[in-house]
């Protein structure tokens, strides 16, 4: 049975090189010089309380060689800002909570379950495990529920269902889905994927024929519907190891859609965007926001005009899909609506 491995830890990269661009790394207003990691805090946040950029994070983290993992951050952990050769540097005074437990010469235990993670899991959680974005023609071909046990509607763990269609050889595993939005370029009219939406996961059981699968709930996040589609479980490992950095190439597009369908946006909305593998975009790339020039009417020249776009916002891409991605709206300074353009920051 194919897995999904979530882990709530941060991975720092090593720490990249001081270059020219390092010179323009500017600190927050009011920065601390010291900070004491607390529980619930995220890298995200801790950055920004220090950088007036937070995804510039890795150009001024000084890694203490001395240290187990001086990747990882833990709550109870001191992080304080120094100079060295005119430039910022954050470097790490750790705490009880980071300190390995040696078991043995070759064998010790690290908190790895307590490191500070980048965001919160929690706001991103169903799009890492659940939710994807699939081609059209993968989820009408899929295995489709006709019905659950005793014909009742399923609402918990542990009910059983019935699906139809043909399943991939020696998978046991799947993940229960429903059709949601159909993602067309604004600009090229192409067709870039179908949001699957993620109901719940099931078990195949031993005892299915040939035409009809039964199958035993293992999780449900809302009621099962007769023509809900049955998808394998996923290959990938899923861990919050996201770098937060800027594209290494300029990046151009524009947010497609927010979850629950509205089409204003705030500040830990999840996004798509219409921009994904194909055009480089990575996990943990940060995108401008900008706010959509309104087009109002000059009355001296009595034509309309469209005003420039405005600055409004960032987000972390965290997922990415072939031709498109999901992402999380980590500041917004205004209203933001889909269409809104993103650019690298």
């Amino acid at each position: 049975m194919k897995t999904i491995l979530i882990t709530g830890y941060l991975l720092l990269a090593t720490v990249l090189p001081m270059t020219a661009q390092a010179d323009t790394v500017r600190l927050a207003e009011n920065a601390p010089e010291v900070y004491l990691v607390q529980e619930g805090d995220t890298l995200w946040g801790i950055a920004s309380m220090f950088l007036e950029d937070p995804w510039r994070w890795t150009e001024v983290w000084d890694i203490n060689t001395q240290i187990d993992n001086p990747h990882l951050i833990f709550p109870g952990d001191e992080i304080y800002l120094v100079w060295v050769d005119g430039q910022p540097r954050l470097r790490v005074r750790r705490g009880m909570a980071s300190k390995t437990v040696k078991l043995t010469p070759q064998m010790r235990i690290e908190p790895l379950d307590r490191a500070i993670p980048v965001i919160s899991l929690e706001d991103i959680g169903p799009w890492l495990s659940g939710h994807r974005i699939v081609a059209p023609i993968d989820l009408e071909n899929a295995p489709y529920v006709v019905a659950g046990a005793n014909r009742h509607l399923l609402s918990s763990a542990g009910d059983r269902l019935y699906a139809r269609g043909d399943l991939p050889e020696n998978e046991t595993g799947f993940g229960i889905f429903r059709a949601g939005n159909l993602f067309i370029d604004p600009e090229t009219r192409e067709e870039l994927g179908l949001e699957a939406i993620d109901i719940g996961s099931a078990r195949l059981r031993e005892d299915h024929d040939e035409d009809i699968n039964q199958f035993e709930v293992t999780r449900i996040t809302e009621e099962v519907r007769n023509g809900d589609r049955m998808l394998p479980n996923e290959i990938r490992e899923i861990a919050a190891t996201f770098q937060p950095r800027a594209p290494a190439d300029q990046v151009e597009g524009v947010m497609l859609a927010v979850d629950s369908g509205v089409s204003q946006i705030g500040k830990l909305d999840v996004v798509a965007v219409n921009r994904g593998a194909r055009e480089g975009m990575e996990e943990g790339y940060v995108l401008a926001i900008y706010q959509r020039g309104e087009i109002v009417r000059d009355e001296i020249s009595n034509e309309n005009v469209q005003i420039p776009d405005v600055r409004a916002g960032l987000l972390m891409v965290f997922r990415v899909f072939e031709k498109m991605s999901y992402g999380i709206v980590l500041k917004s300074d205004r209203p933001l609506a889909v269409f809104d353009r993103v650019t690298s920051p």
